[in-house]
């Protein structure tokens, strides 16, 4: 296990009195310029779904959009200071979002969740996009029924295999909010998606003999998937934030039988929504991003943690990523304020893959970065959180980010803000 000595307790303690010495009127932002902006035709509305493309030498980013009326955009940032849109494909209807969105090669899939369940047009739909501003739709996956919304968030990198938190037709939670699971689906044939398996916590399906799991948040938010993630170092292993479940580890070196390997509760640590967890494989590490999902800091604390798996069976958290010093006037600027996404270290060819530093969209905390050199204790290197017109007391709402392999960061406001693109100008290298 990775354990505080004295020297880094030291260190944690001097840092805390340092922020909390700041003024109260800590600048907006810290070692992040703006270099270029979109409001994407006015939409706005960023969900939690970026891809970068590289078409020679042009450069194009694909953002999934949170809520209608649209679903996609596809942004040309060759030149980062003046961000194209090239092409926006509509949702199906208002009651749908597109959310998240993952991109192999040429094949881009994209998830559609209904905002009740039973609604139809939920499931995944997938794209050609070998050409430049395209989107040329191959195939739909409906994953709608009497219980499900369709699919919330997805993954897919390998070009086989993609790794949906979703519903479907016949699975039925025993409780509503338990509504989505893990799906495996197999894309080789991008025309004929073809599911492989799936994987839910035992006791939340109806007919599952193992007893429903305990809820001891005061926030009931579901023992449900949101977001699996499969190293390149470990194609055999899925990390998963299941939002009251905590963090789950499954066994996928057979992709059609998944074997749970570790599961840590989140509910009695900090209040369950555990949203993402990055395995950085070669240093034994977790880094898990609770969501935020209640205004004005309602639901505090929701943070991210450096969590030890040296041994893999028994995650361990050791440390947690500083507050801001001026944490009461985020919670107190308007909408939500705390952690959510982070980069995922996914697309190795065109973006950033960060082993010692952690980059983080925390809504009305904007981009925040920090260093994990020392796991045991993370140092807040830059911060980028300035007004938004349109959004709710004026606060940026900062939903999703990816840095690219030049060390830009492409960030989405959740409501009016568009696309940000920032370069970071600290000291410490982001790596």
């Amino acid at each position: 296990m990775i354990r505080l000595t004295g020297s880094a307790l030291a260190l944690v303690a001097a840092l805390a009195i340092s922020f909390q010495a700041q003024a109260a009127t800590t600048p907006d932002r810290m070692n992040l310029t703006l270099v270029g902006h979109s409001d994407l035709n006015g939409a706005g509305k960023g969900g939690e779904g970026l891809a970068l493309k590289n078409y020679g030498r042009r450069k194009v980013l694909f953002l999934a959009h949170e809520s209608a009326p649209l679903c996609l955009s596809i942004i040309d940032v060759t030149t980062p200071a003046r961000p194209v849109v090239l092409k926006q494909v509509p949702v199906e209807a208002d009651f749908i979002r597109c959310n998240s969105l993952a991109l192999s090669g040429d094949t881009l899939v994209v998830a559609r969740q209904s905002e009740k369940q039973g609604q139809p047009h939920g499931g995944i739909k997938t794209y050609d996009v070998s050409e430049l501003g395209e989107a040329k739709l191959l195939s739909y996956m409906d994953l709608t029924g009497p219980s499900s919304r369709g699919t919330h968030y997805l993954t897919f990198t390998d070009g086989r295999y993609a790794y949906l938190a979703t519903g479907a037709s016949d699975f039925i939670p025993k409780n509503p909010n338990d509504d989505q699971m893990l799906m495996i689906v197999d894309l080789q044939d991008p025309v004929h998606p073809k599911e492989v398996a799936r994987w839910w916590m035992p006791g939340t399906r109806v007919g599952d003999e193992a007893p429903a799991p305990p809820r001891v948040s005061p926030f009931d938010s579901g023992f449900r998937l949101h977001t699996p993630l499969v190293p390149v170092e470990r194609p055999d292993r899925v990390y998963m934030g299941w939002i009251d479940g905590g963090i789950v580890i499954l066994d996928i070196a057979d992709k059609t039988k998944p074997r749970q390997v570790a599961n840590i509760s989140w509910q009695s640590l900090h209040g369950g929504f555990m949203h993402t967890v990055l395995p950085l494989v070669d240093r034994g590490l977790l880094i898990a991003s609770q969501e935020s999902t209640k205004e004005a800091c309602k639901d505090w604390p929701m943070q991210v943690t450096v969590v030890d798996i040296q041994d893999e069976t028994r995650p361990y958290p050791v440390s947690v990523m500083p507050p801001p010093a001026n944490r009461a006037q985020l919670c107190a600027g308007g909408g939500r304020f705390g952690a959510h996404n982070i980069n995922q270290n996914n697309m190795p060819e065109v973006s950033r893959v960060l082993k010692n530093t952690v980059v983080t969209a925390q809504f009305g905390g904007g981009i925040r970065i920090y260093s994990i050199a020392n796991p045991n204790a993370p140092v807040e290197l830059a911060w980028f959180a300035p007004k938004v017109a349109g959004n709710k007391g004026g606060a940026m709402q900062m939903n999703d980010l990816i840095v690219g392999s030049d060390g830009l960061i492409y960030g989405n406001d959740r409501f009016t803000g568009g696309l940000y693109i920032l370069k970071y100008t600290g000291r410490v290298p982001l790596n």
